[in-house]
């Protein structure tokens, strides 16, 4: 076998010295082929040629549709332009959020000798990110300092915010951001006429462009990675009631100031969680088993209590079918909807409710001791289970299925003589025992107190909660005697967080058996 010396790279040809490669990454809703229409024609508008061509993603976040346009100066000799974007050779990358930013560095698509990256800030999570147990967002700190590196130019800002605060979509503040970055030979004016000729919307598409336009060329107007919408101090939380429900709120909420301030911190919005889902009364429990939890508490800074505040008012606050029917029918949501879809009055809106319940949610909503009669009948579990194995779709638009769901929203008084809070009491009952069980090992509590993270959702998802949740604490009565327990607890925790299936976690607790 002969080898061979790697061979010299080939000189440019100069004849593609003046065809403008640009690429486009976005999903399904953003505008990306409307944005690559406005560049086309821009591009010809001003005496060049251009072509126009598009791969589309797999799914809405399993991989965004690539357009790419090439373009150069019209001469005698008509150009052969090329279908799709190479690694290496793209001068302008436009991404509709981080993680797109992300993926065309990861291709190769963005390169520090020539590609000028176009990006928003802003976070559409990927199917991936959506599906992991724990939190499966990927860091875009991560991926701002990666374009940093691997751009020539990096232009970043929100630019969906700019364009929602507009009345339009992320295409057109991109568009501007394109204008702003003189990466391409046109002045302003033809970019504006470029969306004019677009005729609908145009006024809301050029009020984003000249939004998208100022954040690109200022830095103030630049949305730092990762920013977030200002949290709301817990005290600045306002409840409106009737006068003789509002006193009993403010008897609730003086038990709250009562509390060491780094428990008031988690125990006020806790309070008002458990409160929203069933009553004042409810809210009243909440806070006697808050402070039963700070009676054993005796840490410096109070951490297990206040950890006991956050996850008894999610414990608490669980999903069934009546909290499900009850979110389903508030206004607030159909308003939220309305916006995001971008209605109007010239529009109608049709809204349909997936509703596919197990036998075990039913017989949950049943009084205790006919839903437990019931829950031990496998045949009865099995009749149930057949008459709503097929699933509903309901028009929660219409006047039958909303009153259908705001019946079951209703059931909310009776909740708490239900077969489902009966369990949910016991379980939780038994899970602080458990915790409280451990002192004065406050570590070791405080971990176990923070496992109820694995129990959420509903349906199946919160059966595999509980089942991964039975199995650490399982794991942690095998590690409860020695000195890092504590920290056993916790990889057991994030190995249950780290997939579905609980392979991580099988693989945790086979080496928490092996030297137990």
């Amino acid at each position: 076998m002969t080898l061979h010396a790697a061979l010299p790279p080939l000189p440019q040809d100069p004849r593609l010295g003046g065809i403008i490669k640009l690429a486009v990454l976005a999903v399904g809703g953003q505008g990306g082929g409307v944005l690559t229409s406005w560049i086309e024609d821009l591009a010809r508008g001003n005496g060049y040629a251009a072509q126009a061509t598009s791969v589309a993603g797999v799914a809405q976040r399993t991989g965004a549709t690539i357009y790419y346009v090439e373009m150069c100066p019209v001469s005698p000799r008509p150009p052969v332009f090329a279908l799709m974007p190479a690694a290496g050779d793209v001068d302008i990358m436009i991404t509709s959020e981080m993680m797109e930013a992300g993926r065309s560095i990861i291709r190769g698509f963005v390169t520090p000798d020539r590609t000028t990256l176009i990006t928003s800030t802003h976070r559409a999570l990927a199917v991936s990110e959506k599906m992991m147990p724990g939190d499966g967002i990927a860091s875009s700190a991560e991926v701002m300092a990666a374009a940093e590196i691997a751009a020539r130019r990096l232009i970043s800002a929100d630019f969906d915010a700019l364009a929602i605060a507009q009345g339009s979509v992320i295409s057109a503040s991109l568009f501007g951001a394109l204008a702003a970055s003189g990466a391409l030979p046109f002045p302003v004016q033809a970019f504006e006429a470029a969306i004019m000729a677009g005729g609908k919307g145009a006024e809301a598409s050029l009020r984003a462009f000249r939004a998208g336009f100022e954040a690109a060329q200022s830095p103030v107007g630049q949305s730092p990675v990762g920013q977030t919408a200002p949290i709301v101090p817990a005290a600045a939380i306002a409840a409106r009631g009737p006068a003789h429900l509002m006193a009993q709120w403010q008897t609730l909420t003086a038990r709250v100031l009562r509390l060491p301030a780094q428990v008031a911190a988690f125990a006020r919005p806790g309070l008002q969680k458990v409160v929203d889902f069933q009553d004042l009364a409810y809210g009243a429990e909440y806070l006697t088993r808050v402070e039963s939890v700070l009676a054993r508490d005796t840490s410096p800074d109070h951490g297990l209590t206040a950890q006991a505040a956050k996850y008894i008012a999610n414990a608490m606050a669980y999903d069934d079918v009546i909290r499900v029917a009850d979110l389903k029918t508030r206004a607030s949501r159909q308003s939220r909807i309305a916006a995001e879809m971008g209605v109007d009055s010239a529009k109608v809106m049709h809204v349909t409710e997936f509703f596919h319940p197990r036998a075990e949610e039913i017989i949950g909503m049943l009084p205790a001791r006919l839903g437990a009669k019931l829950d031990a009948s496998p045949v009865w579990t099995a009749r149930i289970d057949r008459i709503f194995n097929k699933g509903r779709r309901l028009r929660s638009d219409g006047l039958t299925a909303y009153v259908l769901l705001y019946a079951l929203s209703g059931l909310k008084s009776r909740r708490r003589r239900s077969f489902r809070h009966a369990q949910e009491q016991a379980h939780l009952t038994r899970w602080l025992d458990t915790a409280l069980g451990y002192l004065p090992n406050h570590a070791l509590a405080t971990e176990v107190v923070k496992c109820r993270r694995l129990i959420k959702g509903y349906s199946d998802t919160h059966t595999r909660g509980l089942s991964k949740f039975d199995r650490v604490l399982a794991g942690v009565a095998l590690v409860a005697k020695r000195e890092d327990a504590a920290d056993w607890t916790r990889r057991l925790r994030e190995a249950a967080l780290q997939d579905e299936a609980g392979r991580a976690l099988d693989g945790a607790l086979q080496t928490v058996a092996s030297f137990s």
